[in-house]
């Protein structure tokens, strides 16, 4: 064990914690510790759901073994340290990638069940939720149970979203999908304006399972919502070019470019963010037909440690959703307020998602924005009304992108949380697993 300053990818929060790194599952059950414990992957929370400043933190990116792959169905076991780009590099070269996967690949498997984690296909294949098969936690009692759709189910159900509160998941038994190419096909589709941009996620939803729009976030008045809505599918092997036959299974190298150190806060001003937005918006509008996996699903993983460009202050992605019924007119006036705010918005990006599921996780049907915004003064106080705005739409914040949301606010946001709180104290009676997030936001108590 020892005290490291950590944070999230937002670099905001930062705290000096008890950090400690488990190799075995036994080593795991030595690390809890009873004044307060959360485990944490990869560190790609943007918050605090992964800081703890009053126990310990537990490191779980050594739990990165596999235990069992049957290849007929598909089915993959291994620990929770397990991440998506290590399946990917292991298992893409014969035929199989994660069924579901968000924005980055570097994210594991207990990351992606705590998160719930969804895609850019959430209308077609739903959350993580959808692909995992059974898990095996290690629970405040000290004992280690099975939890999957049949056996403890309110266990099981409770996780996903749930901010790894009810225990540490060690093992899990996820689906992969089958696939002849790591390659997609892809369209780009211009849009003048918002309700041209909720169109034409109408009209391309039922034609393609994967969809994301980038928007211009300096767009304001008639242009708000002005774009590009990428759309896409699996390529299957007949599809390729012959100059990508040879390999079409290829994976990707490592990111070549790395942000070694924080840039100046100064560095992101109305001209930089003004210029940037332009490069972005010509390269979405003008994306290949087809593209590989890593500038499909991954574009940001080719700069690693791309978090550093926001400066040493740090960044907060603000991301809700709100339904899909009159979907303009709820989203409209939160885009404006953001638009209007004059807190250099950075990277805005909108989903469609599908049906909602599980307790706590934060999908919902309906349209899903996120905005990154240095942090900065004023900055809270546009979040905490934001909040409102999204509370009075119907809509909810996603807990593994915030950073302030409010106990009143959260609790208005979330109708199943009694639910799941009755779950926790069912499985964690003395609240042993508890982060600085879920005592901001009143899961655990204060």
């Amino acid at each position: 064990m020892s005290k490291r300053w950590i944070a999230g990818w937002g670099n905001y929060p930062r705290m000096e914690c008890d950090v400690r790194v488990p190799w075995t599952a036994d080593d795991v059950r030595r690390s809890v510790c009873r004044e307060g414990t959360i485990a944490r992957g990869l560190g790609r929370s943007y918050g605090d759901p992964a800081l703890n400043d009053r126990g310990a933190v537990i490191d779980a990116t050594r739990l990165d073994r596999y235990v069992d792959f049957d290849q007929q169905h598909g089915l993959l076991t291994c620990e929770a340290g397990v991440s998506l780009g290590q399946i990917i590099a292991d298992f893409a070269p014969r035929g199989y990638f994660p069924l579901v996967t968000p924005g980055t690949k570097h994210v594991t498997i207990g990351g992606g069940i705590a998160n719930d984690v969804h895609g850019k296909a959430h209308h077609v294949d739903g959350c993580f939720s959808s692909s995992v098969e059974a898990f095996t936690i290690l629970l405040a009692s000290g004992d280690v149970v099975a939890a999957s759709r049949e056996e403890n189910n309110d266990l099981f159900w409770a996780n996903f979203g749930g901010m790894g509160l009810l225990g540490i998941i060690l093992e899990a038994t996820i689906r992969l999908r089958r696939i002849e190419t790591t390659y997609f096909r892809q369209k780009a589709v211009v849009v003048n304006h918002l309700e041209e941009l909720l169109g034409a996620f109408e009209q391309y939803d039922a034609r393609y399972p994967y969809s994301v729009a980038w928007i211009d976030p300096l767009a304001m008045g008639d242009q708000l919502g002005r774009g590009v809505l990428t759309v896409g599918d699996h390529a299957c092997l007949a599809e390729l070019p012959a100059s990508h036959r040879h390999q079409p299974l290829r994976v990707s190298t490592p990111a070549a470019i790395k942000v070694p150190i924080s840039l100046p806060n100064f560095s992101l001003n109305p001209l930089t963010l003004r210029l940037l937005n332009l490069v972005i918006g010509q390269v979405q509008a003008r994306g290949a037909a087809l593209a590989h996996y890593e500038k499909f699903f991954y574009p940001l993983d080719a700069i690693d440690a791309w978090n550093r460009g926001y400066g040493s202050r740090g960044f907060a992605q603000y991301q809700f959703v709100v339904p899909l019924d009159e979907g303009y007119r709820r989203i409209r006036p939160i885009m404006e307020r953001i638009a209007g705010s004059g807190l250099l918005p950075f990277l805005n990006v909108l989903k469609r998602l599908g049906k909602e599921r599980g307790l706590l996780s934060f999908p919902m049907e309906g349209y899903t924005f996120a905005i990154d915004f240095p942090i900065q003064q004023g900055l809270q106080q546009l979040l905490h009304e934001l909040d409102r705005m999204v509370v009075d739409a119907g809509g909810r914040v996603y807990l593994g992108k915030d950073a302030f949301v409010r106990p009143d606010t959260f609790s208005a946001m979330y109708p199943r949380l009694d639910e799941w709180r009755q779950i926790k104290a069912k499985y964690d009676s003395r609240g042993i697993f508890t982060s600085n997030l879920s005592r901001r936001v009143g899961l655990t108590a204060g």
